[in-house]
């Protein structure tokens, strides 16, 4: 089986369903070989779509991949490039910047695409991320970096990643093209995105929202909260209810069941776990299951 290719916004690139998160690649112990190989079994698994961060590894994981697609350039075509921006970290490759704190300036946008092209060994960019929300963000300015990089062919479509929705209006109000997604922590343990408005802006404007940390970091199986231990009874019981499915994939799978099109970041480098994921494409939770899941997490009955 292999993960299906989702539409981001209509007439839209096409991302695969579930995504290879690079966050903690500086963690894996894979040497550039390792990677090229990682890279191929993510491919025969229909995942084409890699999600990388500037910071990520203390700002060292886009090289690391970028590496990779060096010692194997027939890669770039085949796989879909995301990255963010805007976060300042301390960190030993940024001494420069000694506080943390967010710049969605446009010169430090245009610096970072740079950077991140340089880093990844790619001309282009097939998505850039504003990666958090910076309440200091002049929109006019966000707008005029994204259109000149779009001019440039430097990065092909843009989001954002943990906005509310009222920002991720104005910002789009400020574009004449459609910005594609927003990635947001969503799972059975965090439920903001069904209440804050964050899915129904997705589905009002047709765009694939992605889901950062879709089995709630490994956190969930604790087990060291009321919240956490009606989660594990219920999810147990929908295990077998499905034939054996595991806890993680019908976790994944309840994220899946949301008419949004939720776009899973899987921020493991096991492959076994990366095809477990894409297995959980063809199980489907009856709206009941959901249910039972959604009373499990907040402790009460729907209204």
């Amino acid at each position: 089986m292999t993960s299906a290719q989702i539409e981001m916004v209509p007439g839209g690139p096409k991302f695969s369903r579930i995504i290879p998160g690079l966050m903690r690649l500086n963690q894996w112990g894979l040497d550039t070989a390792d990677l090229v190989g990682w890279i191929e079994a993510c491919l025969e698994m229909g995942l084409t779509t890699f999600d990388h961060a500037d910071i990520y590894g203390g700002y060292t994981n886009e090289a690391r991949f970028g590496a990779a697609l060096k010692e194997s350039p027939a890669l770039r075509e085949k796989i879909q490039l995301v990255t963010k921006c805007n976060i300042m970290l301390p960190a030993a490759e940024r001494p420069e910047t000694k506080f943390h704190y967010y710049n969605s300036s446009k010169s430090h946008i245009l610096a970072s695409v740079d950077r991140s092209l340089k880093n990844l060994n790619s001309d282009y960019l097939d998505l850039l991320l504003i990666h958090r929300l910076d309440v200091l963000m002049d929109a006019d300015d966000v707008a005029a970096a994204m259109h000149d990089l779009k001019k440039s062919g430097k990065v092909l479509h843009f989001g954002v990643s943990n906005f509310r929705p009222s920002l991720f209006e104005l910002l789009q109000s400020r574009l004449d093209f459609a910005l594609i997604t927003n990635q947001v922590e969503f799972s059975v343990l965090h439920l903001d995105p069904l209440n804050d408005g964050t899915f129904d802006q997705a589905q009002q404007l047709r765009f694939a929202p992605m889901a950062w940390s879709p089995v709630a970091g490994g956190d969930f199986f604790d087990q060291d909260t009321e919240q956490k231990r009606r989660l594990h009874k219920t999810l147990t019981e929908i295990c077998t209810e499905l034939g054996g499915a595991s806890v993680d994939q019908v976790m994944i799978s309840w994220i899946l069941r949301h008419p949004a099109n939720i776009l899973p970041v899987m921020g493991t480098g096991k492959l076994e776990r990366l095809k477990a994921a894409v297995e959980v494409e063809k199980l489907v939770l009856s709206r009941e299951q959901w249910y039972r899941v959604w009373v499990a997490s907040t402790g009460h009955e729907v209204p």
